[in-house]
């Protein structure tokens, strides 16, 4: 059996409107392997609430925000 090595994704919601940064991040978890982590771009500032609430709802990791390049922020998610 092999080992999974965990995973980093990237979710570029950058200009999109509630809920659509939460649609993309549900998409990608659904691609993704337990233990990955996946960062949403977005410059929606209702994410900052919605994806920690999506994190916690769905059993998830929030690991935090930053501040990037241009306003927008990054908000990461461990998949468990």
């Amino acid at each position: 059996m092999t080992d999974h090595v965990p995973a980093q994704h990237h979710v570029d919601s950058r200009g999109r409107a509630c809920p659509l940064p939460i649609i993309d991040l549900a998409k990608a978890a659904a691609q993704a392997s337990s233990g990955d982590e996946i960062t949403v771009e977005c410059t929606d500032p209702a994410a900052r609430l919605d994806v920690p609430a999506w994190a916690r709802m769905t059993g998830n990791e929030f690991l935090g925000e930053r501040e990037t390049d241009g306003g927008a922020f990054a908000l990461t998610v461990r998949l468990t």
